[in-house]
């Protein structure tokens, strides 16, 4: 057995009295609560700073983050005699949120709007800008997302003998790409007319062409009251949220996992977990809508939010993603299940159109 890890934990004030494996950590009753401990891969410079922003946000009320631990030598970083390196975090023994739980999911998603109400009024320090909180803009995500459902299509075209799967494909890809076509150009309106209106979107928050972020400046532009200059909805996002990022305790919900936060539109994080919700749920739009309200009675969205949300929600990821992972794996073996998921979302489809048009009359 590798006990390694039993050299880090020594490194920290605290006894432990257990420790069990976890997905891919160990966790610990420990004197001073439960902690997680975990290898490390990531810069000391990248940990500082979400460390510094965890540190700034209010956790007295009913929003809990996973806050790092420093060792006896005051570093966040803990080095194994292997050379292996650990980093220790406060950590929840609670469930994780249960996405075909209706009520549920609208808590989860009011937390998530308690928290980027605080991550929007965090100051930011010169030593944040670095590439990692970068994030390409959605519309050139989207660009970039639709040039590989092209690529996935022509090998697909140029095959003889297609598979189900492959088949299938090709009798609902027009339809998929024109609504990736019309999401992506209407997310770049949206920037663009934002850029137009408060200077230059792409160059401040987006990496392309080699081009670095210049977080700096913006975050000195909205730490003007009411200031123009601003992108709506920016701010620092959590960047992976799932079900499984959020833990439902008593009295309070644990949003966890900062690895992947950057600097980009917040609605992403709403997105990702209602998409998440929505389609466990079949697209019932009545719950989709009272998710929305849920996020806006905490944070309130402008109608440019609003609009960038249902941007999001029309470009089919989903479809995206089938191909994407199609296109990038061996085909001579095709799994039954993916053909299975292509299906599922056709049959979907009719309640997912839905749902977007309702969002879109909601969101003016």
């Amino acid at each position: 057995m590798n006990d390694r890890y039993l050299e880090a934990l020594e490194q920290y004030e605290m006894e432990v009295t257990t420790v069990r494996k976890g997905r891919g950590a160990w966790i610990c009753e420990t004197d001073r609560g439960m902690r997680l401990l975990k290898e490390y891969r990531g810069t000391v410079r990248r940990l500082e700073f979400e460390d510094q922003v965890l540190g700034m946000l209010d956790t007295r009320t009913s929003l809990r983050t996973d806050q790092y631990e420093r060792n006896k030598e005051g570093e966040l970083l803990t080095m194994a005699g292997d050379g292996t390196r650990y980093i220790l975090k406060e950590w929840y023994g609670d469930r994780e949120c249960n996405i075909r739980d209706g009520c549920e999911v609208r808590q989860a998603i009011a937390r998530l709007a308690m928290l980027h109400g605080q991550l929007r009024r965090i100051p930011f320090k010169e030593e944040w800008n670095m590439g990692s909180i970068c994030k390409e803009s959605p519309d050139r995500e989207m660009d970039r997302h639709i040039r590989e459902m092209q690529k996935a299509r022509n090998f697909i075209r140029g095959k003889r003998g297609k598979t189900e799967f492959e088949l299938s494909i090709m009798g609902s890809y027009d339809y998929f790409y024109e609504q990736a076509r019309a999401a992506r150009d209407e997310m770049k309106h949206l920037l663009e007319t934002q850029e137009n209106e408060t200077g230059s979107y792409t160059q401040t928050v987006s990496i392309g062409g080699g081009e670095r972020l210049m977080a700096a400046e913006l975050f000195d532009q909205r730490a003007a009251a009411d200031s123009p200059a601003v992108p709506s909805g920016f701010g620092l996002c959590h960047g992976d949220l799932d079900q499984h990022h959020v833990l439902m305790g008593r009295g309070y919900t644990a949003i966890v996992e900062y690895n992947r936060m950057h600097l980009g539109l917040q609605v992403c994080d709403l997105y990702r977990l209602m998409r998440k919700a929505l389609e466990k749920h079949g697209w019932d739009t009545e719950l989709g809508l009272s998710m929305v309200d849920s996020y806006q009675r905490v944070r309130p969205m402008d109608k440019r939010e609003r609009k960038s949300l249902t941007c999001m929600f029309l470009f089919p990821e989903k479809y995206w993603k089938q191909l994407n992972f199609y296109y990038n794996t061996n085909k001579a073996w095709i799994p039954a299940k993916s053909t299975d998921k292509v299906r599922n979302l056709e049959s979907q489809e009719a309640a997912r159109r839905q749902f977007i048009r309702c969002l879109t009359e909601e969101c003016g």
